[in-house]
């Protein structure tokens, strides 16, 4: 029987390369469609007949009950974060997560540093300045946040792929790096050869500029928050290309406005597309003078280059492929929570039952 994948929450303009990759590996595909930012609707019956499920979108949810999915054997998130798949109750099933951990590590860390360095260098505030009037604002003054980087103290809030990317990047700079992660084993600051806090209120208290790299749960969720910040050096620079709500907007606003927090930095947002009626949102809306210079946001794009969505496009299929032929778990997040996982072996004697 051939294997057939439902791809959910699809996002690309043009399904050819799923369409080609899946001829290439003899399955069959439907695709849905998220449409206007809404999850795909899942007719029951595709639902039903799918051994994989995949969904493409940061922010939307599966819009079915598991037991609609009584054939699927693994579940991926097309990208890195993977809080909008439920893993334990997957796992209950015996069904493993997957994400694509590895398809845009420097192009995220290359935004991280991008973001940074549009605020402390001022880039984007130059920008509009000389825009509005190039004239009158050829000058140096029109940016808040400039600052010299080489001896600064960059905070990394979760050392994984990426933060360790960012932090390399960073010490290109003549920045000193620091990192907070408690999911890093014993040692791992030698062999990174990284300074470690033992404390997020510890790397707060000396970072000059943090970028979050942290993954979205219960415990990271407004992590940046007001007791957070207020524990802060002051003239903190928050760079965020992580998940939207690790960040509080409502504190980020207050230390913004107070001059705890110099600038920040987001690509991504609690509430995407951007909150319009936000206070912190209003005020860039509305180019409020004591916020310009000092936020800038582009629109959850870190991830983005043309050649890291070939590799998560291709990495996607093949990851599901991989385990549905082979009982591969390379990359399973939910592991901790699957019962009896499916070997190779029994995969491959279950297709033959067919």
């Amino acid at each position: 029987m051939t294997t057939r994948l439902l791809l959910v929450n699809y996002l690309y303009a043009s399904d050819e390369f799923e369409k080609k990759v899946a001829r290439e590996h003899k399955v069959h595909i439907d695709i849905l469609r998220a449409v206007g930012g809404k999850p795909s609707e899942i007719p029951p019956k595709l639902a039903a007949q799918a051994d994989g499920l995949i969904s493409y979108s940061a922010v939307a949810k599966i819009m079915l009950p598991l037991d609609a999915f009584p054939r699927v054997r693994c579940v991926l998130r097309s990208g890195v974060g993977f809080d909008t798949i439920d893993g334990p109750a997957w796992g209950a099933r015996g069904v493993p997560v997957f994400n694509v951990p590895d398809y845009g590590t420097s192009e995220v860390a290359d935004h991280a540093i991008a973001l940074m360095l549009a605020l402390t260098r001022g880039t984007a505030r130059y920008h509009e300045a000389l825009r509005a009037d190039p004239v009158k604002n050829w000058t140096h003054t029109v940016a808040p946040a400039v600052r010299r980087l080489r001896g600064a103290v960059f905070g990394v809030i979760g050392l994984g792929r990426i933060g360790l990317a960012a932090a390399r990047r960073a010490q290109g700079f003549g920045m000193e790096v620091v990192f907070f992660d408690p999911y890093q084993p014993s040692g791992f600051e030698l062999a990174t050869g990284l300074r470690r806090m033992r404390s997020l209120e510890e790397l707060l208290k000396i970072a000059d500029v943090i970028s979050i790299h942290t993954p979205l749960s219960a415990e990271t969720t407004g992590m940046i928050g007001a007791k957070a910040l207020a524990k802060a050096k002051k003239g903190l620079v928050v760079v965020n290309t992580a998940r939207g709500p690790v960040v509080d907007l409502d504190a980020l606003y207050d230390a913004l406005k107070s001059g705890q927090v110099a600038a920040a930095g987001l690509d991504v947002l609690p509430k995407e597309p951007a909150d319009t009626g936000h206070k912190l949102i209003r005020a860039f809306l509305d180019r409020e003078e004591w916020l310009d210079g000092r936020l800038t946001l582009s629109p959850h794009a870190a991830f983005y280059s043309p050649d890291a969505n070939v590799d998560l496009r291709r990495k996607t299929i093949e990851t599901v492929l991989d385990y549905i032929d082979n009982g591969t778990l390379a990359n399973c997040v939910n592991r901790e929570h699957l019962v009896a996982p499916v070997t190779a072996a029994k995969t491959a004697a279950r297709r033959r039952s067919r």
